[in-house]
């Protein structure tokens, strides 16, 4: 076990400085001075010369990369080249608003995935069954934003039991942060949770027709009983892999979900960086979302060798 947490972590840290590399030199490919951009169409050759020095752009590639590389691993992204603030405050006060978002709307997903894709493999010849997979395969087709969309124009216009938009932290007033948070975490979760429920399906399935199973039953346990008992840890496996891939998905898809419902999210800030072209910001919230991703991917191959024992055999 010990020899394959050692190799993700190795893995993980190998990847992380491949996409620094990646982030870090495609947004220098972008055409545009930045500090032209900052000062405008007007400034003098002076001005341009001395803010380039503030910035930092007039050094080499290689020396901009390795500094901002190390003011990553301290936590200090930088300063902005739009509003000259430093971004580390910034990123972390965000961080911590997608972090809420997504969290409720996985909790929410996985609370609607793991029983109804259960009593969905459970009745899997019966209507019932088949009206729970067929709900499940059109909450797939449907994308987050129009679920979004959808959502607002019936229970926010039509029916004005939630607000369309804004944002409370949670320690100010938890009743409005709930009030406010209602329609964004069932827009994110509503769509992962279709997907979670085809694949916890899909697994329940595959371990009910599993020999240990029937024994199981044909010992005098039920099929609900056995499938809790004895085939749920081993469903979980393959589902923990989706989950993993949907985490990472919600994560990027709060940056619309973010944008429709005016949350002051980490999706917030990129677009906004994107449209003032502030490119540091930009590549710092990119990176942190990357950052995201693969610590998602590490904590999956962390959890499979504790849910699967034949994984810590093998290391």
């Amino acid at each position: 076990m010990g020899i394959r947490l050692l190799i993700n972590a190795a893995r993980f840290v190998l990847t992380f400085l491949v996409a620094t590399v990646a982030v870090f030199f495609f947004m220098r490919a972008i055409p545009g001075d930045p500090a032209q951009i900052a000062l405008g169409v007007n400034a003098t050759p002076e001005l341009l010369e001395q803010t380039r020095r503030e910035f930092g752009t007039d050094r080499p590639l290689p020396v901009q990369y390795f500094d901002w590389v190390s003011g990553l691993l301290r936590g200090d992204f930088g300063t902005s080249y739009v509003t000259r603030t430093d971004i580390s405050p910034l990123v972390l006060d965000r961080l911590q608003v997608s972090l809420i978002l997504v969290g409720l709307a996985m909790a929410v997903a996985l609370l609607i995935a793991v029983p109804f894709g259960t009593l969905a493999a459970l009745r899997h010849r019966k209507p019932s069954g088949v009206l729970l997979s067929g709900l499940s395969q059109l909450g797939v087709a449907v994308p987050g934003f129009l679920a979004a969309i959808m959502l607002v124009v019936v229970f926010a216009v039509g029916l004005g039991w939630f607000p369309a938009n804004g944002w409370t932290p949670p320690g100010e007033d938890f009743a409005d942060f709930l009030h406010r948070v209602a329609l964004p975490v069932l827009a994110l979760a509503s769509v992962q949770g279709a997907v979670l429920t085809r694949y916890v399906r899909s697994a329940v399935l595959e371990v009910m027709n599993e020999d240990y199973l029937r024994t199981a039953r044909a010992k005098g346990l039920g099929k609900l009983e056995a499938l809790v008992r004895h085939g749920l840890r081993n469903a979980a496996v393959p589902v923990l892999t989706v989950a993993g891939v949907q985490l990472a998905a919600l994560i990027i898809g709060a940056v619309v979900i973010e944008r429709v419902f005016v949350i002051p999210g980490l999706g917030s800030m990129l677009l906004d960086a994107v449209g003032n072209r502030d490119l540091l910001t930009v590549q710092s919230v990119v990176m942190v979302l990357v950052a995201l991703t693969l610590i998602i991917n590490l904590a999956v191959d962390v959890l499979y060798t504790i849910i699967d024992p034949r994984l810590r055999k093998r290391s």
